[in-house]
């Protein structure tokens, strides 16, 4: 078993989490395949409008319901890969939904935003029919994917644009999220953005503000793509500046890849990474003790 994780880490960490091959043994090596209890199921009607949801084996009670972007960049990656993250988060009671949006080069800022909302005003009409609670809503993302979920939270035009309110969220999860990167240095990320007229308020940084749902935010002291410090350190800084609660957390054997890898079950002994989702999520963003259910 040493020599699987060994290798399949190994694989992770040459070909990013982003490339093909790693994510497939990923996905194969994690339990629960029945658990996804909907796919390819369309919240609009582009060909990217799709996700997929995993529930709980468990549907005698509504459960607390996360919506997961994944990343890549704003430019690949595909909701089938990641169904090692349906798959964990379900498997610990929690309804998992995985969209796809559209990417670059078909569209560009902000339209993959109006994509995000589209999909959690989805989730909040549909959810219920698949076990989960549409009160109990959080946004999680990794990378871009974190970027795109710091935005549902924070920037409020994207929600109110399907009639919601970031209210609506009980709090947003970003793992290893890109929230303060001007001026862009990677040539990808500035045709993406309309460089070098990318709005700043393109950044999500710039819309922390007081009365925004609860955070997560971890990050790998390793990241080399994401400077943990200016994007995960500084928006927990500023976020607590404005009195919004957060919970902070940098691991150390971690890298930007695998820090999302870690929720599978092969590689969990990377970091808690799971488990502190869990404990987010189901203590209502720490509001609740552990066990105790919501009203």
């Amino acid at each position: 078993m040493k020599k699987l994780h060994a290798a399949l880490l190994g694989a992770i960490l040459l070909g990013g989490v982003a490339a093909c091959s790693p994510l497939p043994t990923l996905n194969a090596l994690s339990p629960g395949k029945s658990l996804r209890s909907g796919s390819a199921l369309a919240y609009g009607e582009n060909a990217r409008h799709k996700l997929d949801v995993y529930s709980p084996e468990d549907n005698s009670v509504a459960a607390p319901v996360v919506v997961f972007f994944l990343g890549g960049n704003w430019t690949k990656g595909e909701r089938d890969d990641y169904a090692f993250v349906g798959r964990a988060l379900a498997a610990r009671g929690i309804v998992a939904v995985i969209p796809d949006v559209r990417l670059y080069p078909e569209v560009r800022y902000p339209d993959f935003l109006d994509d995000s909302a589209r999909a959690l005003a989805w989730t909040v009409r549909e959810i219920a029919r698949y076990g989960g609670d549409p009160a109990r809503l959080f946004v999680m993302g990794h990378s871009s994917g974190a970027y795109n979920a710091a935005m549902m939270a924070l920037d409020p035009q994207w929600l109110a644009k399907q009639g919601m309110q970031p209210a609506a969220l009980r709090g947003w999860i970003g793992l290893a999220g890109p929230y303060d990167f001007l001026p862009i240095e990677n040539k990808t990320t500035q045709a993406v953005f309309h460089f070098p007229d990318t709005p700043p308020e393109s950044q999500p940084i710039h819309h922390a503000r007081a009365g925004t749902p609860p955070a997560l935010l971890i990050a790998a002291n390793n990241d080399q793509l994401v400077d943990p410090l200016r994007n995960t350190g500084a928006m927990a800084a500023r976020l607590r500046g404005k009195g919004v609660a957060v919970q902070e957390l940098h691991f150390d054997k971690v890298s930007h890849a695998t820090l999302v890898a870690s929720l599978a079950a092969p590689l969990r002994f990377l970091a808690p990474t799971l488990n502190t989702v869990e404990q987010f999520v189901k203590s209502d963003a720490g509001q609740l003790a552990p066990g105790t259910k919501p009203d």
